[in-house]
């Protein structure tokens, strides 16, 4: 009898997750690079400085969530005017599908703030840690004085990046300046303790450790794109039939006797990529579109005295069938990007008409639910109300009250109404039919029809404008 073979045993670990190595982007410059940095320059400046901007007294866009209330230039939303909200995130969402349908991710490669952050992060890095061999090779070294002195600069700019970007987006819900000035008493509030130190440091997180994590694992724009990507979609592509076979060669290699392609096989274009990835072997989706392995690629070829776009901007359609520009051009306007296009004309031509006719002020009428009509002197019959007026400019308005709907009505209240500019106020008013109308009316519930008009006013050239509000009054048995 013989002994089992113990090699029909050996066991293997499968592993359902690996976390990814390390990504060491190398520096690129280049026309995109600057692009990039044009956009890296213009939404920083337009976050950080439009919360600063004065308008009419105040900050030009602030969310005041205490006072309810919605301030963006002339602009005063309330609570009520949420629809406006809903309007612009479904905008939004339509220029998207939109942008992607004919753009690709140019949005994720240039604008979205986690590319935007990652960009001033890494800009932080090189400066602090240096470029791309520097940091490998301070990373695997031991921790001495200049490691650590070079770790923590780093992350100390960073953390102060994140805080100043907490701090700013707070600064859009409670009134910048007077955050600023708390800063400096320690007097900040617990929820804008809380929201500064979040945002700062999911920031800090975001950019400065998790980066193309975000981009590959969490965001869902990179999971459902390809529901929107077609053939004739701009991405970033390598050109297989110019760039293969690829190989190292010389600058004065002859091409056609070493069976070469353009692509000298350097690694460049992986190394430039945030998110770690060869273009060559075609599209993926962790791909961003920030065009960094064009510009190291351009250079190279420039280098070697080939023409420039092995890697470049192009289509699918473009790529295979060699579309030149004018071909790419005609293939935009396909069904799909028509009708984006004319969904999103129609939503954004609705929600303009209805902003600009919108009206200046709102009314809410209720019945003062604990008082029941009653007989008052000489016989009139009494309802009595509480009717909110909401100023949305940001001047003060005088309203006359008036009711309408049953002969002989009238408001039994004293004078006009003031409001202050962007302020609401509620008014209790009674509403009054007299005896001889009232023996004439049915007992039970009757309509009416309350009239708040805004008076002109002739130093700013303020036009009266009438609104109405329906409600019921009650005849007594």
């Amino acid at each position: 009898m013989r002994a089992p073979e113990a090699a029909a045993t050996t066991e293997s670990v499968v592993h359902f997750y690996r976390s990814d190595e390390k990504i060491y982007a190398r520096a690129v410059k280049g026309w995109f690079a600057g692009w990039r940095w044009t956009l890296v320059w213009f939404t920083q400046l337009l976050f950080y400085g439009l919360a600063w901007l004065p308008w009419n007294g105040r900050q030009a866009v602030l969310f005041d969530l205490e006072v309810r209330r919605f301030y963006i230039f002339d602009l005063v939303l309330y609570p009520q005017d949420f629809i406006y909200l809903t309007g612009l995130l479904i905008i939004s969402a339509y220029s998207l599908f939109l942008f992607t349908a004919v753009a690709g991710r140019l949005w994720c490669g240039y604008a979205c703030p986690q590319t935007v952050y990652t960009e001033i992060f890494m800009w932080v890095e090189r400066h602090t840690e240096g470029d791309r061999m520097r940091r490998m090779k301070l990373d695997s070294g031991p921790w001495n004085a200049e490691k650590i002195l070079r770790k923590g600069g780093k992350h100390a700019i960073w953390l102060a990046i994140g805080l100043w970007t907490g701090f700013t987006f707070v600064g859009y819900f409670t009134p910048i300046r007077e955050l600023w000035a708390a800063a400096f008493t320690a007097s900040f509030g617990p929820w804008e303790s809380f929201w500064t130190l979040f945002y700062g440091l999911a920031t800090y997180g975001n950019a400065g450790w998790m980066r193309e994590q975000v981009c590959k694992y969490m965001c869902p724009y990179a999971r459902f794109q390809g529901a929107m990507f077609d053939k004739d979609t701009l991405i970033i592509g390598y050109d297989l039939k110019r760039g293969e076979p690829r190989g190292t060669r010389g600058r004065k290699t002859d091409l056609s006797e070493a069976k070469l392609g353009h692509c000298i096989d350097c690694g460049l274009c992986v190394q430039v990529c945030p998110t770690g990835i060869d273009i060559r072997k075609g599209l993926q989706y962790e791909c961003i579109g920030c065009a960094a392995c064009i510009d190291v690629c351009n250079g190279v070829m420039d280098k070697m005295a080939y023409p420039r776009g092995l890697i470049r901007y192009d289509t699918e359609h473009g790529l295979e069938q060699g579309l030149d520009a004018g071909q790419l051009l005609r293939r935009v306007l396909r069904p799909r990007v028509l009708v984006y296009t004319a969904v999103l004309v129609l939503i954004v031509a609705s929600l303009a008409a209805s902003l600009a006719l919108r009206s200046p002020f709102r009314v809410d009428i209720e019945r003062d639910r604990g008082a029941l009509a009653m007989l008052v002197e000489d016989g009139w019959v009494e309802n009595t109300y509480r009717m909110q007026v909401m100023n949305a400019t940001e001047r003060p308005q005088t309203y006359r009250i008036g009711v309408a709907g049953i002969v002989g009505s009238v408001v039994d209240l004293k004078g006009d109404v003031t409001v202050g500019a962007a302020e609401t106020r509620w008014v209790p008013l009674a509403v009054r039919v007299p005896p001889e109308q009232a023996a004439s009316l049915k007992p039970g519930s009757h309509a009416i029809e309350f009239k708040v008009e805004r008076l002109a006013e002739s130093a700013s050239g303020q036009a009266a404008r009438t609104l109405t509000e329906k409600s019921t009054f009650l005849v007594p048995r």
